[in-house]
């Protein structure tokens, strides 16, 4: 009997391509201080096409930390300070414009309804989490919020997972991980959840289904999913 659902955020609740590539036309272009021609030159480094505005599905800014994106990119900023290029790159992600994936105000109150305990686990870090999931209006609807700097550890390694469990009283065999990458599908099966990819991040299908019980279009297809394994 499943009894709570974890989600990642960024391909998830909120359409990667629509959030993140915006960001990083922002953020490569404030670092660089408005040269495009050195931005379009960096955004290689990360998976990213300023021309076409796309991320490789390889990019480490796809389920990677805010951490490891700031890493990859300071070696080509050598006048920025650690901390100060990492508090830049997390302002211009809490700016980002979000697109939900669907309506998500509806959907979470109708999986709440079911008598569902709700989370949250993002590699993205939880200040900025928090400020994605308030502008959208539905941060009350999760009893749990993390980010990989919450003190967890990150996916896909399950122990956050499994503090989400922890914190709501409910057993990893009882929760299901759903999430638009490897990383998330792989931390909620060595986590010994059900897990459930959707496809509004960049992996494909075939990338998915080796660690899924189910992959569909976007969360909307949930419930259907829930009525079908509850019967």
């Amino acid at each position: 009997m499943i009894k709570a659902i974890l989600f990642d955020k960024d391909g998830t609740l909120f359409d990667f391509g629509a959030t993140w590539e915006a960001w990083a036309v922002s953020f490569l272009l404030r670092a660089a201080k408005g040269n495009h021609t050195r931005a379009t030159r960096i955004g290689h480094h990360i998976g990213f096409d300023m021309t076409t505005r796309r991320f490789r599905p390889d990019s480490v800014a796809i389920a990677g930390t805010p951490g490891e994106v700031a890493e990859a990119l300071l070696p080509h900023f050598p006048e920025e300070q650690a901390d100060a290029f990492l508090d830049m790159l997390n302002g211009e992600a809490a700016a980002a414009p979000q697109a939900e994936a669907v309506p998500l105000e509806p959907f979470l109150d109708g999986l709440a309804a079911r008598g569902l305990t709700l989370g949250v686990m993002t590699n993205d870090s939880e200040e900025v989490a928090h400020a994605h999931l308030g502008e959208a209006g539905i941060l009350d609807r999760f009893a749990f919020v993390a980010g990989f700097d919450s003190g967890y550890g990150a996916k896909p390694m399950p122990e956050p997972l499994l503090a989400f469990c922890a914190a709501v009283d409910v057993s990893p065999a009882e929760t299901v991980m759903v999430g638009d990458s490897t990383h998330d599908l792989i931390a909620g099966r060595r986590a010994g959840m059900g897990t459930i990819g959707v496809l509004t991040g960049m992996a494909q299908s075939e990338t998915l289904t080796p660690y899924a019980d189910a992959v569909f279009p976007d969360i909307g297809h949930l419930p259907g999913w829930l009525d079908r394994n509850a019967s």
